[in-house]
């Protein structure tokens, strides 16, 4: 790593109707580092990353790469210069294959025609190097799970000339083994001189592979090229917050573990080739964690909890009485409610505004005479939005315009419309800002303590432990553990994760 810049922003100003989303930002990266960028939702990471990417132009500003002013005009032109950004809102082609994929825009080709086999055998070459050679080339993107898409999006990344690599919430997709194989990628490319920006939520991440630090609070840089070793967590959440927020989850409830019937009740649930024989209970009041690596069937098991899949056995018990197999209206109707993963592709109309996202799980309790009334829809949802502190307010803006954590809330005030009984939450906090998970951590707790059932899963490991009052340990569609999670640290977790033997509670 040399201290001359490879790539120096200086006074990045960017303007959109009615707000100015970065207002004079500096960044520098040197060739060789990985320069993390942080902030909170909407502190202008991402619209900084598409000026350096070619899709925005900035306003005003300068950007000089390689020691010479320039301007990325179009993404191909960053791509060209050697600047290649992998967005957490993954950019494949689902109905095209996985070599395709990796050299789309810049196909391999020979006298005018495309040479299919060299470019599987190119795209083979690419997998192994990050580790994944097992990704057959010729399958379907849009078959392949999320973590492994994102591995094919690392690879068309590699099949340019990289000399600067920015990535976007990288491992919010991926498990523990593959954030380390991540890790030792990133680590051999910044060998090679390859600089990268790397963004990411996660503290601990930023400790273990980032070198400097820039951080962005509403779209100005507040601290740039702090060394990694010398600033301490306190110091980065109180810059990217403007206060210091105590990281901690709220205290568990007093209630005694004699809870009477469980609410939620599940027995030998299994859906073919993906889970088996899972048994489950949650008391109100209660919250129950599942941990284990992405693809051990977690989210699956609450989706077939909620109904969108139809389980091969078992039954589902609400209150005592079973739920019809793979009917969600079946399950809303008894009290179940799921916030997805895939929030924003799953969990949310994008373009629809914050009132109806709430609501619409509840239309019925605002019809009046076959007609819906929509000043009394905007009223109960702008309560919940104040209640929760969603933030901006106004119910009447589309939903796409708010952050990731105030997203989530939105999703979450919809179940709270309804009044949901059990409440389904997978990744609660992905892509979520640290001062908004803490928010989201007070809110989950205060249902519990309303008497929800709440079941969470969470690739963190910390975040399972330190939420939930007990914890089922899933490994390839296996509950192997099973106990308080008082009674389990995270050391032991990653065994029983790795090693999936079955131990009693």
């Amino acid at each position: 790593m040399t201290d001359r810049p490879l790539l120096q922003m200086t006074g990045i100003v960017k303007e959109f109707p009615g707000v100015r989303a970065l207002d004079g930002v500096d960044l520098d990266v040197r060739p060789g580092e990985v320069h993390c960028l942080l902030g909170q939702n909407g502190a202008g990471k991402s619209t900084l990353i598409k000026v350096l990417s070619g899709f925005h132009q900035p306003d005003a500003g300068t950007i000089a790469w390689d020691g010479r002013e320039t301007s990325f005009g179009t993404p191909a032109r960053a791509i060209e210069q050697g600047v290649t950004t992998i967005y957490q809102e993954l950019d494949l082609v689902p109905h095209l294959d996985v070599a395709e994929n990796v050299f789309l825009g810049h196909e391999v080709s020979r006298g005018g025609f495309t040479q299919r086999g060299r470019a599987q055998e190119m795209a083979r070459a690419l997998l192994a190097r990050l580790g994944h050679s097992e990704i057959p080339t010729s399958r379907l993107v849009g078959d392949l799970s999320p973590a492994n898409q994102q591995i094919v999006s690392m690879a068309r990344a590699l099949s340019h000339d990289t000399r600067l690599l920015v990535l976007d919430e990288p491992s919010a997709v991926l498990d523990q083994h593959e954030v380390d194989n991540l890790f030792r990628v990133i680590r051999d490319l910044t060998a090679e001189g390859v600089a990268v920006v790397y963004i990411s939520h996660r503290l601990e991440e930023i400790r273990r592979i980032g070198d400097r630090i820039t951080v962005l609070k509403d779209g100005s840089t507040v601290a740039t090229g702090l060394a990694v070793a010398d600033t301490t967590t306190a110091e980065l959440i109180r810059l990217m917050t403007g206060r210091s927020i105590e990281y901690v989850f709220p205290p568990r409830s007093e209630t005694p573990r004699d809870r009477g019937e469980p609410l939620l009740e599940v027995r030998d649930l299994s859906l073919a080739g993906v889970f088996t024989g899972v048994d489950l209970t949650v008391h109100a009041g209660e919250i129950v964690g599942l941990a284990g690596l992405v693809g051990a069937g977690r989210s699956e098991i609450l989706e077939t909890l909620y109904g969108a899949r139809r389980a091969s056995t078992g039954t589902v018990a609400v209150d005592g009485r079973p739920l019809r197999r793979g009917s969600v209206p079946a399950s809303v109707r008894a009290g179940v409610g799921l916030a997805p993963e895939e929030r924003k592709s799953q969990g949310l109309l994008l373009d629809e505004a914050v009132f109806r996202n709430i609501t619409m799980s509840s239309m019925a309790r605002f019809a009046r005479l076959g007609f819906l009334d929509r000043g009394e829809e905007r009223r109960r949802a702008a309560e919940l939005t104040a209640s929760l502190d969603v933030r901006p307010d106004g119910v009447t803006r589309a939903v796409r315009t708010l952050s990731g954590g105030n997203q989530q809330k939105v999703v979450l005030a919809r179940w709270l419309l309804r009044d949901c009984r059990v409440l389904l939450l997978d990744e609660p906090t992905r892509g979520v800002d640290v001062g908004a998970r803490s928010e989201i951590y007070q809110l989950i707790r205060s249902l519990a303590d309303r008497g929800v059932a709440v079941v969470v899963v969470s690739s963190e490991i910390e975040e399972v432990l330190g939420l939930a009052d007990r914890v089922l340990v899933v490994r390839e569609g296996e509950v192997v553990h099973e106990s308080a999670a008082t009674d389990i640290d995270e050391a032991r977790v990653l065994d029983l994760v790795m090693e999936g033997k079955a131990v009693s509670a």
